[in-house]
């Protein structure tokens, strides 16, 4: 379960979700970087992918780095479900655990509105930047609240799960849920044999063929792949929640911008009306999010640009792992935000 500390909570109170069901004494957890102007516009805005923490993101953000604390004022919210955030490891009954009623893209981003307009008082966000899960975020608050954000940089993501990576997904689901101790979510002890099972289904997606077929795995420091699946993949995946993992599993599956009310599943109208600066960063071999499904999506888009993330990296394009792939997208956010 996620332990980290180093963050901030704001209460959101009783939480009405997509799904109907009211979430009560809901909270989102923050990290901020940098300080907020006197005209409370100098505002980034970076939510968190799947599994991920402000952690995961801080190697892009700070002085001189490509978002520039000197500059911006930065905030991190985290998604429900990540641990630190509203989760179900963390919510009392009855919605513990399995109980955790289903979670949108729709509702993070308006709970972080709700974070950067009622809390801080935001009045401009110059850029809403994020990651695999965080890019499908970064459309919606394009899509959803356009007058208040000026750019937007969606990195190896999409505006909607493909049919391709939602059986991805359901492959990565069935490997957890086929171990018998997870007992429907109500577990005593971490069901460590679907975790291990998942690891080792991640490990085939988010590296590129070339990734491994370059042996590019000695680069992080493992001798071989058997050693890379259990000492990288296996032990990852060993020290997180299996309900929490579930649940934003959920919301990555049903990602879609045009469920927001008014476009009837319209993905085209939904792009087409998203009138903030962007440029899309998709890794050029990337396996959840093709890069040309990115570019189709750039091109529904009336001020879009597509910057390819060259390399193998695959979906590893955006983590800060590789110096080319991190040089890469610094100088594309470096870029927008001069636009």
């Amino acid at each position: 379960m996620t332990t980290i500390k180093d963050h901030e909570v704001y209460q959101l109170g009783d939480l009405t979700l997509d799904v109907g069901v009211t979430l009560p004494n809901s909270w989102i957890a923050y990290k901020t970087y940098g300080k907020m102007n006197s005209n409370l516009d100098n505002v980034i805005v970076f939510p968190t992918w799947f599994v991920g923490t402000h952690v995961d993101v801080e190697w892009l953000i700070g002085g001189g780095k490509p978002i520039d604390t000197r500059k911006y004022f930065v905030v991190v919210p985290s998604m429900f479900a990540n641990g630190l955030s509203s989760s179900p490891s963390n919510t009392a009954p009855p919605y513990d655990r399995a109980r955790f009623p289903k979670i949108s893209i729709q509702d993070n981003v308006r709970a972080q509105y709700q974070l950067m307009t009622e809390h801080f008082n935001t009045q401009r966000i110059e850029l809403v930047i994020g990651g695999s899960m965080g890019a499908f975020q970064a459309y919606q608050w394009g899509l959803e609240y356009p007058d208040l954000v000026k750019r937007i940089a969606p990195c190896c993501g999409a505006a909607r799960v493909s049919r391709h990576c939602y059986v991805f997904l359901a492959g990565a689901k069935a490997a957890l849920e086929a171990d018998p101790s997870l007992a429907g979510g109500d577990y005593a002890l971490p069901p460590e044999a679907g975790l291990r099972a998942l690891g080792r289904v991640w490990a085939g997606w988010a590296l590129s063929q070339q990734f491994y077929r370059e042996q590019l795995y000695k680069q992080m420091g493992f001798e071989d792949v058997d050693s890379f699946l259990i000492d990288f993949w296996e032990a990852f995946w060993i020290g997180l929640d299996a309900n929490n993992l579930l649940s934003q599993l959920n919301t990555w599956q049903n990602a879609d911008i045009s469920k927001t009310p008014g476009y009837d599943g319209d993905l085209n109208r939904a792009l087409g009306d998203i009138r903030a600066t962007a440029v899309l960063s998709p890794g050029e071999k990337d396996l959840y999010f093709p890069a040309e499904d990115m570019a189709w999506e750039a091109n529904q888009m009336p001020n879009a640009k597509l910057r390819t993330i060259p390399g193998a990296w695959g979906h590893f394009s955006e983590v800060g792992i590789d110096n080319a792939c991190s040089e890469f997208l610094g100088d594309s956010i470096r870029t927008l935000l001069l636009l």
